[in-house]
This record gives C-alpha cells, structure tokens and sequence, in this order.
C-alpha cells in the first residue's frame, strides 16, 4: 500500500494548499483529477488515504467509496465539500467514510485527520480484534 493521500478533485489549486498543508506532518499528497485517474492508480496499489471532493466531473464521493472498498487492503475515505453540514457528514460517516473536511481548509484540521487516517491504516488490527 501506497503511504499517504490520493486527492481526487479537478481543482488544482487546492491540491497545491493541501500539499503544503501537510509536509509539515511528514504526509505525501498525490493529485488526480477525476475518479477514472484515481481508477487506474488504485488498480496498481492503493493509497492508505483518499481524500474526495463530493461532486467529481466524472463521478461522486460515492463512487470513491465504493472504489476504495475494492481495494486490497482497503483505503480510508474523506470527503471534502464547501457546503458540508451536519447531514452530508452523517450521511458520509454512515456509509462508511472515515471523515468529512469542509472548505475552505483549516490546516490544523486537515493535518489532524488526514495525518490520522493515515495513522490508522498503517496499523494493522491486534489478534481478536474485532472488524467492522
């Protein structure tokens, strides 16, 4: 598995801000546009992380989700919206999204997820653990 996020978002821009955001935290950002470039990156080996946009030129954050639990093993998902409000964040953590990040960006809100989920599928579960 790839260390660090896979953003897919056909905004460049913010794949430069959250770039810096996280070399501080010693987290990799990779870019892709649309969800048929995250496709084919996932095909060969996935990310730990990948952080969405909710709405995609070619697709939706669900699309990633369902992506994401095609992998071997299985990426974590965030999803990042200007518009996110308590409903969309439920609606994402229910269907299986680690977490939700609203825009415009707060660094320190950023480095802690994404720094987070990276953390947590790099570790691999205890013997008895429990799966969901």
């Amino acid at each position: 598995m790839r260390t660090g996020v896979l953003f897919v978002s056909p905004c460049r821009e913010d794949a430069t801000v959250l770039s810096r955001m996280l070399r501080s935290v010693s987290t990799s950002l990779h870019h892709v546009a649309d969800l048929k470039h995250a496709r084919a990156i996932m095909q060969g080996e996935p990310y730990q992380v990948i952080l969405t946009e909710a709405n995609l030129p070619d697709g939706t954050w669900r699309d990633v989700l369902e992506l994401a639990r095609n992998t071997e093993p299985a990426s974590e998902v965030i999803v990042t919206d200007a518009s996110a409000d308590a409903r969309f964040w439920a609606e994402a953590l229910n269907l299986g999204a680690y977490d939700l990040i609203a825009q415009p960006f707060a660094t320190a809100e950023v480095q802690r997820i994404l720094s987070n989920a990276c953390s947590r599928s790099s570790t691999p579960p205890k013997i008895g653990a429990a799966t969901l």
